[in-house]
């Protein structure tokens, strides 16, 4: 009988220390590309993967029973509008995750690409392009966004069976089906079409590292190959396209069923949870492990 609570307790405990994980390993890298920033040459791909950490930190102190949450129970915020102001500040800074993720993936298919390439005549004015991006980017995630907090507010036992709740305290209110699949559409389309680049992107970078592969093998220059930072940095960024793909397709088909049903599932909330938050959970460990950098800062903030 006590099974579906026990476990619902049991995925809260994960689920907090999974957040607890990200937001330390993301505040240090945070830490780490403002002082290469700041204090070194960095490179073009640093100020984007600085906001990237940014806005998973972001993910994680607004999610339930976290930073936001608690600050507004302090001050005594109604519950409508702590549920509006942390329901709009996820969704902006997951929609900034998949933006940033799929810039990260084109800014690095330039990069590496051969001079005689089509992608190659972006590589004099990458930074330029790479500033417009961002700047464009948080226009559009801080605008598209706006319109779900009309959508969402503070969860009341009143009519309950019209309103979709998306944690404890906090719900979707009722919305006709036109309304629902607008919404729904929209931003299936948005993801979908940044899912489609990643995966051109991505396929560009494999083709790219398996021909250089097979060059480097034909003039014996293994060691070359292995000592690459283009090779390490493309390797990484593949790694974290895939890995946010997975997780993508998990979360969008868990949301949309519940959005689509108007069901509503504790255990199957957190679990959601759980998957969304695995990406920027998980990314800073990638990148830090990948990055030889960490281990220099990390040495010169030692001494």
């Amino acid at each position: 009988m006590s099974s579906p609570s026990y476990m619902s307790s049991l995925l809260e405990n994960i689920l907090y220390f999974q957040a607890g994980l990200g937001v330390l390993a993301n505040i240090f890298l945070l830490v780490f590309y403002i002082f290469i920033i700041l204090g070194y040459r960095p490179k073009p791909m640093d100020l984007i993967s600085c906001q990237l950490t940014f806005a998973h930190i972001m993910m994680f102190l607004a999610g339930e029973n976290f930073l936001f949450a608690n600050i507004f129970e302090s001050l005594n915020v109604e519950n409508d509008f702590k549920c509006k102001a942390t329901f709009y500040t996820k969704r902006v800074m997951r929609g900034l995750s998949i933006c940033i993720t799929c810039l990260l993936s084109v800014i690095q298919a330039v990069t590496i690409s051969h001079r005689n390439s089509l992608l190659a005549k972006f590589k004099h004015r990458l930074k330029i392009y790479m500033i417009n991006a961002l700047f464009y980017i948080w226009t559009f995630n801080l605008s598209f966004s706006s319109n779900l907090i009309f959508y969402v507010g503070g969860f009341t036992n009143v009519s309950q069976t019209n309103q979709l709740k998306v944690t404890k305290s906090c719900s979707l209110l009722p919305m006709n089906y036109i309304i629902r699949g607008l919404i729904l559409t929209v931003i299936t389309s948005r993801d979908m079409f940044l899912v489609g680049v990643m995966l051109t992107t991505s396929a560009y970078m494999v083709i790219f590292l398996f021909r250089h592969q097979r060059q480097c093998k034909h003039l014996h220059s293994i060691s070359h190959l292995r000592a690459s930072p283009e090779k390490r940095a493309t390797q990484t960024i593949l790694l974290l396209v895939i890995f946010f793909v997975v997780m993508y397709w998990v979360d969008f088909i868990i949301s949309s069923t519940s959005l689509l049903l108007w069901i509503y599932n504790p255990v199957i909330l957190i679990v959601q949870k759980l998957v969304v938050n695995a990406y920027p959970a998980i990314t800073p460990f990638i990148q830090i492990s990948s990055d030889k950098r960490v281990i220099h800062v990390v040495k010169n903030w030692h001494f």
